[in-house]
C-alpha cells in the first residue's frame, strides 16, 4: 500500500514537470508580448526594434495559444488531485503545480 501512495504522489510531480517542456512556448510569447507592449512603455525593457506591428497581432497568437494549454493543464491537474490517494489540499497543490510547470523555462531562462 505504501509502494502505491508514493507512487500516485509521483506522477503528478513528473506530469508537471514534461507539461513544463510544451510550457516554455506559451511562458515565452507572454514574455515576448508584455516586454514589448507595456513594459516597454514604462521603460523597463527594450523594444524590438524590427517589431512595428502594434499588440494585436501578438495578442492574436498568444491568447489562443495560451487559453488551450492553460485548459489542458488546469483539466488534467483536477483530473490528477482527483485520482490522488489523499486528496492533497488545494493551495500547496497548486503552487507546487504551477512552480514545477515553470521550472523548465526558469531554468532555460538561467542558463541559456
Amino acid at each position: 500500500m505504501e509502494r502505491q501512495r508514493v507512487w500516485k504522489s509521483c506522477v503528478p510531480v513528473a506530469a508537471n514537470l514534461l507539461l513544463g517542456i510544451p510550457a516554455i512556448v506559451p511562458a515565452f510569447l507572454i514574455w515576448y508580448v508584455l516586454s514589448n507592449g507595456p513594459l516597454a512603455e514604462l521603460g523597463w525593457t527594450d523594444r524590438e526594434p524590427t517589431e512595428n506591428d502594434g499588440l494585436w497581432p501578438g495578442l492574436v497568437i498568444v491568447v489562443p495559444v495560451v487559453a488551450c494549454f492553460g485548459c489542458l493543464w488546469t483539466l488534467l491537474n483536477l483530473w490528477m488531485r482527483s485520482r490522488l490517494v489523499a486528496a492533497a489540499p488545494r493551495g500547496p497543490y497548486w503552487s507546487l503545480a504551477l512552480t514545477l510547470t515553470l521550472t523548465p523555462y526558469l531554468l532555460g531562462v538561467a542558463f541559456g
